[in-house]
């Protein structure tokens, strides 16, 4: 890794903080190559089950970088296209870790920052922090992050904050349902101290189906064959390794044996 990652392990937590505080942490090709690379290396290691992003400096992420964009513009349609799908790897990488994600936000999170954000599975967020869906300023469109936002803030708000371009505060990331809490900035590092004291409690296995279920049953339709897929994943979790120590462990009053100390 470069100077624009700093990684970090401390127990059971793999930090993935970005590193490009002079450039407000704004995306150029090297950065989404980088970032996408440190999650699937956290998602392959046993000894991580807990993934946190954060950036140093005072933003999160100002999304493009403005050099960048200018070789953008000189760009044909392949190579785009290239770049794009480099984006949209990265999104459904983080999107998609079997593992939980904290997202960290201590400063304005514009564009594809919003997009990180949204792919996080819980993010606590600076009072003071804000937020802007800002492409169609520049004549371009949220696209590759567009299913994460719209499933975070929904449709409607979707509709508005992606053509307006209007900056929004924490509190309305918060009642959209971007972030999940919203603290003075000197209480950033409790909250995720707090979420991951929480998480390293629980059975790895059962986090990661949990994570499925919560996506899968919040885009499925309420139907016969999502009702038959809940029922077979509980039958499946109860009669693993895992399930069965955590219900020994519960009914013994011990601590289950994926917890240390």
């Amino acid at each position: 890794m470069s100077e624009s990652l700093i990684i970090a392990q401390r127990g059971p937590t793999r930090f993935i903080t970005m590193n490009r505080a002079d450039r407000h942490n704004a995306f150029d090709d090297l950065l989404i190559a980088e970032l996408t690379e440190a999650f699937q290396a956290a998602i392959d290691d046993a000894d991580s089950r807990i993934i946190v992003l954060d950036a140093t400096g005072k933003s999160f992420s100002a999304g493009a970088d403005l050099n960048w964009m200018k070789r953008m513009a000189e760009y044909d349609h392949a190579q785009n296209l290239a770049d794009s799908r480099a984006l949209a790897k990265l999104m459904q990488t983080i999107d998609s870790a079997p593992k939980p994600v904290i997202g960290v936000v201590q400063g304005s999170a514009y564009g594809g920052g919003v997009g990180l954000a949204a792919c996080c599975d819980m993010v606590v967020c600076a009072d003071s922090a804000s937020f802007c869906l800002s492409e169609v300023k520049l004549g371009l469109i949220p696209a590759v992050i567009s299913p994460y936002v719209v499933r975070a803030i929904g449709g409607r708000a979707a509709r508005r904050y992606f053509q307006t371009a209007e900056t929004f505060s924490a509190a309305k990331a918060a009642e959209l349902g971007l972030v999940s809490e919203v603290v003075p900035m000197d209480q950033l590092t409790e909250v995720r101290d707090r979420w991951i004291k929480a998480l390293s409690a629980n059975g790895p296995k059962a986090m990661e189906a949990a994570k499925e279920l919560a996506v899968r049953a919040a885009e499925q339709e309420l139907n016969d064959d999502l009702r038959d897929w809940t029922a077979g994943r509980i039958a499946t979790i109860r009669a693993s390794d895992e399930g069965r120590e955590g219900v020994r462990a519960f009914l013994e009053k011990r601590k289950a044996g994926w917890i240390g100390g």
